[in-house]
């Protein structure tokens, strides 16, 4: 059995996409079959399993034989969970620098599905408690929280541009992610109708053209190593820019954000999914948002 947890405004989304859905728990999906692809599972139970148990000592045996540290998911019996939870050994805050080594130790996840009968997984697809990715924050540059997004994509998932790259950020008002970027040693091309930041303006190796970004053709730029974009837009929109970069040929990888106006656009989500390359995933900060990543070559 595979399970996958959404986050609470997207439970429908995941449902839409799984199959062989075997019984939903909370936001906690239990499938049976083989792994399945998930673009708003925020963490996949890998080896879930059903066990019965007659008292919290007995439930915390269980699984205390199964891995060292849980991470509890609580949707029902929450004052028995929280006991069985206090009889394991405790789970210390996993918070990471930017770039920073990610935690190794392996981390299981559990829950009540009734007051006798627990559902547990001693692997999962994330080493960050029920995929909740959290960063030691920078709180005084960035002129908005936009650039955790950019942060969690290259330091968890490992995308990332090299010093010394050409990159344009389209969208890039007030500044978050072309300051990101611009750390990382690219030269960005930052381009938005509205101005950037004037703390993020005035840092080297940016270009700031102010014109709405589909104004721009990819011969106005010339050619550039990475293509991204948080611009808001509908999602077609987005896709058309993206496939007449790609047509182009001057850019090969790509970092969009595909925002949803209303409605989830499965339709046009799947468009996207169906790119040479394309990689899509809700990213824990994301909002009703999904990223996509495109490289040169499949990871």
């Amino acid at each position: 059995m595979i399970a996958y947890l959404a986050t609470d405004k997207f439970l429908p989304e995941l449902l839409k996409e799984l199959k062989d859905v075997r019984s939903v728990h909370g936001n906690l999906v239990l499938t049976d079959g083989p792994i399945q692809k998930s673009v708003w599972a925020q963490n996949i139970w890998l080896n879930a399993e059903i066990i019965s148990f007659d008292s919290i000592s007995q439930a915390a045996k269980a699984l205390r034989e199964r891995g060292k540290l849980w991470a509890l998911y609580s949707v029902e019996n929450h004052r028995r969970a929280e006991l069985i939870q206090e009889n394991l050994p405790k789970l210390k805050p996993r918070v990471v620098n930017f770039l920073g080594p990610l935690p190794t130790d392996p981390l299981g996840a559990w829950t009540l599905l009734d007051k006798n009968t627990l559902l547990a997984a001693s692997e999962t697809n994330s080493v960050f408690p029920l995929g909740e990715v959290q960063f030691h924050e920078d709180k005084v540059t960035p002129p908005s929280r936009a650039y955790l997004k950019l942060w969690e994509l290259f330091t968890v998932y490992g995308v990332q541009p090299k010093a010394g790259q050409r990159v344009v950020d389209f969208g890039s008002c007030p500044g978050g992610w072309t300051w990101v970027l611009q750390q990382m040693g690219c030269h960005v091309v930052s381009i938005d109708r509205a101005p950037l930041d004037e703390a993020i303006a005035r840092l080297p190796r940016i270009e700031f053209i102010k014109t709405n970004a589909f104004n721009v053709k990819p011969e106005d730029i010339g050619g550039i190593d990475w293509f991204f974009s948080d611009i808001i837009c509908y999602p077609e929109k987005l896709l058309e820019l993206v496939k007449n970069w790609q047509s182009s040929g001057l850019c090969s990888n790509f970092v969009c954000t595909i925002k949803f106006q209303g409605k989830t656009d499965f339709e046009t989500l799947e468009a996207f999914q169906s790119l040479e390359n394309a990689h899509v995933q809700h990213l824990y900060h994301n909002k009703h948002e999904v990223t996509l990543w495109i490289r040169k070559s499949s990871p």
